[in-house]
């Protein structure tokens, strides 16, 4: 999924939150029992299936992994013909 702007697509928020919660140990029924949620709910984000997420289940997980989501003026650059080509090779 593309970087729009520099804003983070849902299926790389959710592999952002596997590395994190990989990186601290834990599986994905330790996330999902810290944030009040289903197993399933954690492994459609992690693997780009959750087709749409709320704020609140985001700041439960955010919460349990101890990450926070910050809000930043949005660039206005245009990704180069490198990076639009880097991103179809990662698809």
């Amino acid at each position: 999924m593309p970087i729009i702007l520099g804003m983070m697509s849902l299926g790389q928020l959710g592999k952002s939150i596997g590395d994190a919660r990989k990186d601290q140990g834990f599986r994905q029924i330790d996330l999902a029992t810290r944030a009040g949620l289903s197993r399933a709910t954690i492994d459609a984000l992690e693997n780009g299936r959750a087709s749409d997420i709320g704020v609140s289940k985001l700041s439960r997980i955010l919460g349990a992994l101890g990450l926070e989501l910050s809000i930043r003026p949005a660039t206005h650059e245009r990704p180069t013909l490198d990076e639009l080509m880097k991103e179809n090779a990662d698809d």
